[in-house]
């Protein structure tokens, strides 16, 4: 088991330092859910980048657990920021260009949700104007995608959450009694 020493070694004067267990130390060791949280990445959208599940993301979340450089490697890949920006050294918010970063690229994808879903024409040149200027300032911003849509689509053959939330034959008993 890994430990830190209380005290100084014997050179600057003290004893042999008592051994504190790793385990027993708690602190933040890195900041990966605020860090997609501020790209506006959802869970999903990660663990479909880093080709792993919603749960294991959740997991690698806890900012407690102590998780393998080749997993923040993966991180870094996924949100696309410096490496430096997952790791907790203080509690000082990101940097000026990680934040800049972060609002344009949620710019980029009202003005695309602007330009898809309006049904306006020169709503939707301003959007595509929009775009182009975006696109002219942070090129890596090409091929973001509009925000999703409240909810996820259902195909036809869907059946909602109506079908599996069936009423008691007491709920229709009391309807019937309160119509009659």
């Amino acid at each position: 088991m890994s430990s830190l020493p209380c005290k100084p070694p014997e050179s600057l004067g003290g004893t042999d330092p008592p051994v504190v267990p790793l385990s027993s130390v708690r602190r933040r060791l890195h900041r990966l859910a605020t860090v997609r949280r501020i790209e506006g990445v959802s869970r999903r959208t990660l663990a479909r980048r880093m080709k792993t599940t919603v749960s294991e993301i959740r997991r690698q979340e806890n900012e407690w657990e102590d998780i393998p450089l080749s997993v923040l490697y993966k991180w870094q890949q996924a949100l696309g920021v410096p490496i430096q920006e997952l790791l907790v050294e203080s509690d000082e918010e990101l940097s000026l260009p990680v934040r800049r970063r972060a609002q344009l690229l949620r710019i980029m994808k009202t003005a695309m949700t602007i330009r898809e879903r309006s049904r306006h024409i020169p709503t939707q040149r301003l959007a595509q104007m929009l775009i182009d200027q975006l696109l002219e300032l942070m090129p890596e911003l090409r091929g973001v995608s509009p925000w999703p849509a409240v909810g996820k689509s259902r195909l036809p053959t869907d059946l909602g959450q109506a079908f599996y939330r069936r009423l008691s034959d007491e709920f229709w008993r009391k309807t019937d009694e309160d119509s009659g």
